[in-house]
């Protein structure tokens, strides 16, 4: 047994990391620190002024381990990794983990392509970004190789030179095919620097140039050719009116900001290079109400720079962190250059961490207003229900539905709502057993007592389970099984163990009746209410405890149960409709003499359709696995 107290006291006062455990020794929290005694010491005193997060995090520890290290920028840095790795419940964690566009100039091949690369290698080759837009850095990709006729063929110049024709691009102008030595290594370099000047921002010489193009093609009266030109000119322009801030000392630089509200917080990226904002991107991240804004981004920044293969030499926050001369020194060690974090208090740097501010500040607003909505589709939709039968709050909703053709192949499905979205991987399809014929009433009493009776059995094994786990655990009794120890049983549940807040049948009175029934036969109380119809088939109300409850048409509410009927109406129909095709397939073909259920299999698999099958020939039939020559004649003859 973990005995936290002993533990604390074995502490070493070195710097390292701390990985906090539950019970169940999932990891719930990672942290740092310069003396692990002091740090790990810190949370198991009761006179400490914890937050509420934090507190939440310490009642559920049941064990703590720890690495040391040598210095706190090796514990910043294996706290970034651990973090990245598993993710702890109480960490404060981007929410997504995202890549940026770069593009890639082969500077290190004699004659250098412009690529499309999703992350910086150490290759010797220019790298420019990282984008937002993967579309805009593919439309710049092709710009570029059309302006300065760039090769994008992969070929290994100047080994590969001359073993093949040039490409249609050679062909339409669009390259100065050095495949075919048409063009010196000197030439071809010049306009790779051209391409790399654009780059950096220097549009001017680009826009001269495509002008006298333009001008000489319409002088010439080669009209398709100047309106071609006049095109180019257009993406240049529109390219180079999207560096509209500048910095003038043209230095790398990241801008970053944080807006919070509650426990949901967003920050906001500005790229700037070469002095120009090329782009921003924002970040949302899962937070405690008690979390600042400092703290946030300062963990933003450990996870972010864990991943990003880019980082400036500048970086601009809005608040001093706490951490910043480590942070500062770790992101040196990883770019290999100095990296310093700045707070601007005036001018237009300060000006740029405040627009960053509104950008963040803006999205979350926006965010938070399509949560709502979603919300009240959802969450709200469920509490409406729930309003309306008086039920206090309700989080899943099963509902079941009949499916036949006259009696044959009668099939039941379930189907399952959480906070008012479908849950798919617990939908249930039942083939019916017991009953003969078109009987919706015992197909939905058999549906029902099957699910619930395989509920009850399920729940019987869970807690058995949890018995025997807590008597092994009293007795702290260790199974060998490599020694031929008993080793422990299996369980494979389907599913049923979990029981609905609601039962939604689609019908009235005579559904809920036959629900009801079942239920108490099993000694269960669940809540069952009927989704009553009207002459035109439509939902007009909910049936519940002998009552018919009018609903709001124009509700959430009522919208959510439309969606649930229609759910179950959906899933039950398509798994009779696959029944009833397979058993078509199969009556058809077992009327076939030579044909077994083997060579059945054989045949769909073959051809997927019966229709095909009915159209081949005695050749083509025989193309299926084991079906002789005889038995392919006996199929052909018996559809002819």
């Amino acid at each position: 047994m973990f005995d936290i107290e002993e533990e604390l006291k074995k502490l070493p006062s070195k710097p390292g990391v701390y990985i906090m455990h539950d019970k169940t020794d999932a990891i719930i929290y990672i942290g740092k620190a310069v003396s692990l005694k002091n740090r790990v010491r810190q949370y198991f005193q009761s006179s400490r002024n914890l937050s509420v997060k934090i507190q939440h995090m310490v009642s559920n520890i049941d064990h703590f381990e720890y690495i040391i290290t040598d210095s706190e920028l090796e514990a910043l840095v294996l706290e970034c990794n651990l973090i990245k790795e598993h993710r702890p419940k109480y960490n404060t964690m981007l929410k997504d983990d995202k890549s940026y566009p770069f593009i890639k100039v082969t500077v290190n091949e004699k004659y250098p392509r412009v690529l499309f690369a999703r992350s910086m290698k150490k290759d010797k080759s220019r790298y420019f970004g990282p984008y937002t837009s993967a579309g805009a850095v593919k439309d710049t990709i092709e710009l570029l190789c059309r302006l300065y006729r760039i090769r994008t063929c992969s070929r290994k110049l100047p080994a590969d030179m001359c073993k093949d024709r040039p490409c249609l691009n050679y062909h339409i102008n669009q390259c100065s095919a050095p495949c075919q030595g048409y063009i010196s290594e000197e030439e071809y370099k010049e306009s790779v620097r051209q391409v790399i000047d654009f780059l950096n921002g220097n549009y001017s010489e680009i826009l001269n140039k495509l002008k006298d193009k333009m001008m000489e093609a319409s002088d010439k009266m080669e009209y398709e050719d100047a309106a071609q030109y006049r095109d180019l000119i257009t993406s240049v322009k529109q390219i180079a009116q999207k560096q509209k801030i500048t910095d003038s000392d043209f230095e790398d630089r990241d801008v970053i900001a944080c807006a919070i509200q509650g426990d949901d917080a967003v920050v906001q990226v500005f790229f700037i290079r070469g002095g120009k904002l090329l782009g921003r991107e924002h970040f949302h991240m899962n937070v405690a109400a008690s979390d600042s804004r400092m703290e946030i981004v300062q963990e933003f920044m450990k996870q972010y720079y864990g991943g990003t293969p880019y980082i400036p030499g500048i970086i601009m926050v809005q608040d001093e962190l706490s951490e910043k001369d480590i942070i500062s020194e770790w992101l040196t060690s990883r770019r290999g250059l100095k990296v310093s974090i700045l707070v601007p208090k005036k001018g237009t740097r300060e000006k740029m961490v405040e627009l960053a501010f509104k950008n963040a500040q803006m999205v979350l607003d926006k965010d938070n207003e399509r949560i709502k909505n979603e919300q009240k589709k959802t969450v709200g939709a469920m509490q409406e229900i729930a309003d309306w039968l008086d039920l206090g709050t309700i989080k899943r909703v099963e509902a079941y539905d009949i499916s036949n053709t006259n009696g044959i192949e009668s099939v039941g499905s379930m189907v399952v709502f959480e906070d008012g979205r479908p849950k798919n991987n617990d939908y249930r399809k039942f083939r019916i057993k017991t009953v003969k014929g078109p009987d919706d009433y015992k197909s939905m009493r058999e549906v029902l007592t099957r699910r619930f009776t395989r509920g009850m059995e399920e729940r019987r094994i869970l807690v058995e389970q949890e018995h025997k786990d807590r008597l092994l655990a009293e007795q702290e009794i260790v199974i060998d099984e490599a020694a031929g120890g008993e080793t422990k049983e299996k369980i494979h549940l389907a599913g049923f163990n979990v029981y609905p807040d609601l039962i939604m049948m689609d019908g009235g009175r005579g559904q809920v009746n036959i629900a009801l029934d079942v239920l108490n036969e099993l000694g269960l109380d669940i809540p069952v209410c009927g989704m009553v119809k009207d002459d035109n088939h439509r939902t007009r109300g909910l049936y519940y405890n002998n009552v018919e409850i009018p609903i709001d048409r124009h509700s959430e509410g009522f919208k959510l149960i439309t969606r649930v009927q229609d759910e179950a109406h959906r899933f039950a129909i398509e798994y009779h409709r696959s029944l009833r095709s397979k058993a078509q397939v199969s009556s058809v073909l077992d009327d076939i003499e030579g044909v077994g259920p083997a060579r059945r299999k054989a045949l769909m698999k073959h051809f997927l359709d019966i229709n095909v099958i009915r159209n081949a020939d005695v050749e083509e039939l025989m193309q299926a696995d084991g079906i002789t020559r005889q038995v392919a004649g006996n199929i052909y003859r018996y559809f002819h």
